[in-house]
């Protein structure tokens, strides 16, 4: 992990979060914590990192998330060179997605 990051009130917030028990608590701690367009973008994000796992090209995605080729390409390189978040939840979302 990049220590860019990492510090206490970071590990504070990463507790909270898996302290979590279920989507409901977890929409109940997001609205609090993030404002709707936050919460809204990061959500986008993780589509647009699930459907460049499937092989969509952007055209496609750009049409179905709204979401900038800027963005795209943020995640395209997160899933490709990052810290291996997105890829480490990618095996969950498949199986959600069957």
């Amino acid at each position: 992990m990049s220590d860019k990051i990492r510090d206490e009130l970071t590990d504070q917030l990463f507790t909270a979060i898996l302290s979590l028990q279920d989507k409901e608590q977890c929409y109940r701690f997001f609205e609090d914590i993030c404002t709707i367009s936050e919460l809204k973008a990061m959500a986008q994000r993780l589509e647009v990192a699930r459907m460049l796992d499937e092989g969509c090209i952007y055209e496609t995605i750009v049409e179905k998330t709204g979401a900038s080729t800027a963005t795209i390409s943020r995640v395209k390189r997160c899933l490709v060179y990052g810290a291996d978040g997105y890829n480490s939840v990618m095996p969950l979302l498949r199986r959600d997605k069957d």
